[in-house]
């Protein structure tokens, strides 16, 4: 009776070591199965890497699932996106995310198609193709920024693009047309508000007094403060992440309105994974991506005015320039060879 006793106690502890074993093990399993991507999206792009990098961590972070980047300059995006429109068997991306020109010249081809939701029917019809082939998620506006010391000895502070072209004794820091996309992007809207005439007597107004045409958006940025130049032609992402490390400038938004680079996504033709994009492309629309961003210095103005990064953000309400031409590529390498000639080696 003693061993049989002992047999069943025995197995009992037997029994209990397995249950507990399988318990600890399903556990383990459950928070391996936490930390496994559930699906991958492709996604083009022609952001810089870093943002997308943060971004794609970011979201696999919170959602499980991976977003693989692929950089691209405009020409290769459009030519990519080409090509999957031709061959519905082939479909290597998911979605766009580009620089509004790009997009505007994929909806034009019939590259993209359709998407609408609730996050992206609240952006204004402003940042957001009228048929719903894309949506803007954020944009960078043009700023004056303003070493402070120089600031406070201005009698008059210039408020419009015409009195800062007028000003008179000032060091002006901008950068090259030839050099960034953002900064020519800058000459063709200034062009599209003003006219071609008068942005040129602008320009050689302004040329005489520019310290230094530099190769880099945050060089205009970095010279103000530092007080190698007064004033900056800079876009607001760039100096804002200079004030916030504590360098002495102030932004001036130009009352007449400014250019601005606009940030969208689309869904290309044929796309294999579109819950999976849309789910991504409103999720860039939220506070998470913005707060990542933020995080990590890079700050743009959100188009969503349901987000609380929308409501804080001090520069949301600024004048943007309404008039847009869409210059053929001849026409642009016109226009900027006439620069050359005419002002910038004068």
């Amino acid at each position: 009776m003693r061993r049989y006793t002992s047999l069943l106690l025995t197995a009992f502890t037997l029994v209990l070591f397995v249950v507990a074993g399988s318990v600890y093990l399903a556990g383990y399993a459950d928070k391996t199965d936490d930390h496994k991507v559930r699906q991958s999206i492709t996604v083009y792009t022609t952001l810089p890497a870093e943002h997308a990098a943060l971004l794609a961590q970011e979201y696999e972070k919170a959602n499980k699932v991976r977003v693989d980047f692929v950089p691209l300059d405009k020409d290769e995006l459009l030519q990519r996106l080409k090509e999957q429109a031709a061959e519905p068997g082939k479909a290597p991306a998911d979605l766009v995310l580009a620089d509004s020109s790009v997009l505007r010249l994929a909806a034009q081809y019939q590259y993209i198609v359709p998407y609408v939701s609730e996050q992206a029917d609240s952006v204004a019809d402003t940042f957001k193709d009228a048929a719903g082939c894309w949506t803007g998620i954020w944009y960078d506006p043009y700023v004056f920024c303003v070493n402070r010391d120089y600031l406070r000895l201005l009698p008059h502070i210039p408020q419009t693009w015409k009195e800062l072209a007028g000003l008179y004794n000032v060091r002006i820091g901008l950068t090259d047309f030839l050099a960034a996309r953002a900064s020519a992007d800058l000459f063709f809207a200034l062009i599209s508000q003003y006219g071609e005439q008068e942005v040129f007597d602008m320009l050689r107004q302004l040329h005489p007094r520019v310290v230094q045409y530099s190769k880099y958006l945050s060089t205009p940025v970095r010279m103000a403060g530092m007080g190698e130049v007064d004033i900056s032609i800079a876009v607001q992402s760039e100096t804002l992440r200079y004030i916030n490390d504590g360098y002495p400038l102030k932004i001036i938004y130009p009352e007449d309105g400014t250019a601005y680079t606009l940030t969208g996504t689309a869904i290309p033709q044929n796309a294999a994974h579109k819950a999976a994009a849309g789910a991504f492309a409103d999720w860039l629309l939220g506070d998470e991506a913005q707060l990542v961003l933020q995080k990590n210095g890079f700050f743009f103005v959100p188009v969503n005015p349901a987000t609380l990064a929308y409501k804080t953000f001090a520069g949301k309400n600024i004048k943007l320039f309404e008039k847009r031409t869409d210059f053929s590529a001849q026409q642009r390498q016109m226009l900027l060879d006439s620069w050359v000639k005419n002002i910038r080696l004068k």
